[in-house]
C-alpha cells in the first residue's frame, strides 16, 4: 500500500523520527524536489524512508563545505562543484547545498 505525500508530509515524517536537525526547512525542500522530480524520471513511486535519507544525503552551508569535507580542492569552486557532480548527486539550494553521500 503506497501513500502520496506532499510536502507537509515529507517534513512531518522527519518530525515524527526526530530527524529535523539532519536539514534545513529550504534543505528539505529542495530534497523534496529532487526526490519527486527523481519518481517522474523512473516512472515509479519511491518509498519515503526518512532514516535512510539522513545516510544517504548530508546538508552543507555551501558547495566550499561540501568540497572540503571530500577532500575537493576548492581554489576553483566552479571546478569543485563540477567534480562533485562527476562523483554524486549536487542538490543546490539557496542557503547551502545536499549531496548524496559518496
Amino acid at each position: 500500500m503506497k501513500m502520496k505525500v506532499d510536502f507537509t508530509d515529507f517534513i512531518a515524517a522527519f518530525q515524527y523520527r526526530g530527524r529535523t536537525a539532519n536539514f534545513q526547512p529550504e534543505g528539505l525542500r529542495a530534497l523534496y524536489n529532487y526526490l519527486r522530480d527523481y519518481e517522474e524520471l523512473l516512472g515509479e513511486e519511491l518509498e519515503l524512508d526518512v532514516i535512510a535519507l539522513c545516510c544517504d544525503y548530508t546538508e552543507y552551508a555551501s558547495i566550499e563545505d561540501a568540497a572540503d569535507a571530500y577532500r575537493i580542492d576548492t581554489a576553483d569552486i566552479d571546478e569543485a562543484l563540477e567534480e562533485l557532480r562527476d562523483r554524486t548527486v549536487v542538490i543546490p539550494f539557496r542557503l547551502g547545498v545536499i549531496l548524496q553521500n559518496f
